[in-house]
């Protein structure tokens, strides 16, 4: 087993966890390294020939390249459009935020077009199919570090497969849970990943120093309703960092106080304000895992080891 478990986003099925590793570990060594842990980074990053790994990719992204699995050529079977079209809208909210006027101006533009619609026909009925095209409208994909993930419908089937089908949420959870142990003390979680994390550590009942949420979506309500246990903060944590960056419209939302703050232990902590700056790729994992805030808190976790 590893110290550290990483926990992948979506868009992985044509992946595998050694070669997610192959990118993620030197990402997260330059994170510890930029925050002064130099030693430590040496020790992640290579990983010794003959010695034990202390880290270890949970993969999951196999669940999503089964043949015939993904539905109709949209990837969102008819029977998952509401719960996806209702992700799809949060997100439409969180983009005319962007720090982008591009982006902020188009998603304000696709907004009020959407509103006037369901005005004028009292209902949403008027613009059901509407919200993902204008989701996929939107230049952002290809820029956040999405590149890779095609289509929206894509990005979105895969987040809505997992709330919705409890086959690959099982599955999911279960490749976490197989990689930790005991020794476990830091288990890192990016987009849906981070969900995926969040209800796995959720079960775990011996003591865990850190999980940290990367790019989460969490903090949106279409997805911690459909938790498999009502939001809170897990029994076995020591502290909890969420990291978002402000144009990351999978995330956009870096307090998840509101939410999953209660039954926190005495003493634990709940570092959940945190944003921090991707540059032109909001979303993607590699630049999460290098900032200082990453690497100090990996670093302090793994101070007795």
């Amino acid at each position: 087993m590893a110290s550290i478990i990483l926990v992948h986003g979506i868009a992985q099925e044509q992946e595998a966890a050694d070669t997610l590793e192959s990118v993620w570990l030197p990402a997260l060594a330059g994170g510890v390294r930029n925050a002064g842990h130099a030693a430590l980074a040496d020790r992640l990053w290579p990983p010794a020939p003959n010695g034990p790994r202390l880290i270890r990719m949970a993969f999951y992204g196999k669940t999503f390249g089964v043949p015939d699995q993904m539905g109709p050529s949209d990837g969102i079977p008819l029977a998952q459009q509401d719960t996806a079209e209702e992700l799809a809208y949060a997100w439409l909210v969180n983009a005319a935020d962007s720090s982008s006027r591009r982006d902020a101006g188009n998603a304000r533009l696709e907004l009020r077009a959407l509103e006037q619609d369901m005005e004028q026909a009292q209902g949403v009925g008027a613009v059901k199919g509407r919200v993902i095209a204008a989701i996929d409208r939107l230049p952002w994909l290809s820029q956040a570090g999405l590149s890779g993930a095609g289509r929206v419908n894509k990005t979105l089937g895969q987040v809505v497969r997992y709330l919705t089908e409890p086959d690959v949420r099982a599955y999911a959870i279960d490749q976490v849970r197989q990689s930790l142990d005991d020794d476990t003390r830091v288990v890192i979680g990016h987009s849906l990943g981070s969900v995926v994390a969040y209800e796995a550590v959720r079960e775990r009942t011996s003591p865990l120093p850190l999980l940290i949420t990367l790019g989460s979506p969490l903090g949106l309500s279409a997805v911690n309703r459909r938790l498999l246990r009502p939001p809170s903060f897990p029994s076995c944590l020591d502290r909890w960092i969420n990291l978002a960056d402000r144009d990351d419209f999978v995330a956009a939302r870096p307090d998840l106080t509101a939410v999953f703050d209660t039954n926190r232990p005495p003493g634990a902590r709940f570092d959940s304000t945190y944003t921090v700056d991707n540059g032109s790729s909001p979303h993607k994992a590699n630049f999460y895992l290098s900032k200082v805030t990453t690497g100090q808190a990996i670093a302090e976790a793994m101070a007795d080891r």
